[in-house]
């Protein structure tokens, strides 16, 4: 592909063969940055590393004895986190300028044993008893504090997750997790209030410039959640009569949702909003499509013309999806 540009310029007398061949030669031998490529490798590193030590204290649990599994945990979730505040920088509520990528990884892995921890002791001993909410609750409050201590985008997922769930056990009754009972349409309206509390939160935080960075993974998060919902909610109520929403309502708030989505990609340049609003927003147009499909007139007609018109408008916007965003691409999305 260079070549060819570099071939039209040179062609069109814009460019010099000493200056055509200079850039070439830049091109090819130019450095190729591996960051986000070996971060992602790390990661998942570190997740294997939890998830196989987990899987090889539970093959040899005979072996080594209740105490001595939780001691071995609980010292590498220590270590962890004793390693990570050791390199510590000073709190601040911008980005940090300086993160050390040793202690993130091990503040991580700290993250996970401790959660290992914290399941092994219910599960064992059942330090918690029947009050599961606490259960969840400790360790969600860790991970926020360690999340903003210490910078952490990653461990705030975990934070943001502990905290659904936390909430998620807290409103649900006993027969949710006895009988797998999730029929139940007020667990939709707390999700979807709590997408929409985790949304706010995110655009709060770029508003008043408190962990801005942060509002990210707060609206990627809490934006999911509530649009999940309000998904279940609409199919819910299409199939059966308990729906604290009317289907149509929840087709037009998800419609509603995924056009401040798209509003929020073109504010922030982030190509993963639009693809969510769009995805999101082409289910519930398709819902109302057929929802409604007795009052349109030759539907089968319409019907062979809705779905090719609506692939016609997926391919622009991904063709388009550089121009929608901008120029000034957020987030590496």
């Amino acid at each position: 592909m260079i070549d060819k540009i570099l071939a039209a310029l040179r062609g069109a007398g814009l460019l010099s063969a000493e200056q055509a061949d200079g850039i070439a030669t830049y091109e090819r031998e130019k450095p190729f940055s591996l960051y986000y490529e070996l971060r992602t490798l790390l990661s998942l590193g570190v997740t294997l590393l939890s998830t196989g030590l987990g899987l090889l204290i539970y093959k040899n649990i005979d072996t080594l004895g209740h105490g001595v599994i939780v001691a071995l945990i609980a010292l590498l979730s220590a270590a962890g986190f004793t390693y990570a505040y050791r390199q510590r920088q000073p709190f601040s509520w911008q980005a940090n300028p300086k993160p050390s990528n040793s202690a993130d990884y091990a503040l991580l892995l700290a993250c996970l044993t401790l959660l290992t921890l914290v399941g092994y002791l219910q599960y064992q001993y059942g330090i918690f008893g029947q009050r599961y909410g606490l259960l969840v609750l400790l360790p969600t409050l860790v991970f926020f504090y360690c999340a903003y201590r210490f910078d952490h985008r990653g461990v705030l997922s975990m934070a943001l997750t502990g905290l659904a769930a936390w909430v998620g056990v807290s409103i649900a009754p006993a027969s949710v997790f006895t009988q797998n009972n999730y029929s139940l349409p007020h667990l939709d309206a707390v999700a979807i209030g709590l997408g929409l509390l985790l949304a706010s939160a995110g655009l709060a935080a770029e508003y008043l410039d408190r962990k801005k960075h942060f509002g990210y993974t707060y609206m990627l998060l809490g934006s999911n959640l509530a649009l999940v919902a309000l998904l279940t909610a609409m199919f819910r109520g299409s199939y059966e009569a308990a729906s604290f929403l009317p289907p149509v309502l929840a087709a037009l708030l998800i419609i509603g949702l995924s056009a401040a989505l798209y509003w929020y990609a073109r504010r922030t340049h982030s190509y993963v909003f639009v693809l969510l609003g769009a995805l999101y927003g082409y289910i519930a147009v398709t819902y109302l499509y057929f929802r409604f499909s007795d009052l349109i007139r030759d539907f089968e007609l319409t019907g062979f013309l809705y779905f090719p018109a609506s692939t016609v408008a997926v391919i622009l916007l991904l063709l388009n999806l550089k121009k929608i965003v901008g120029s000034h691409e957020q987030k590496g999305l």
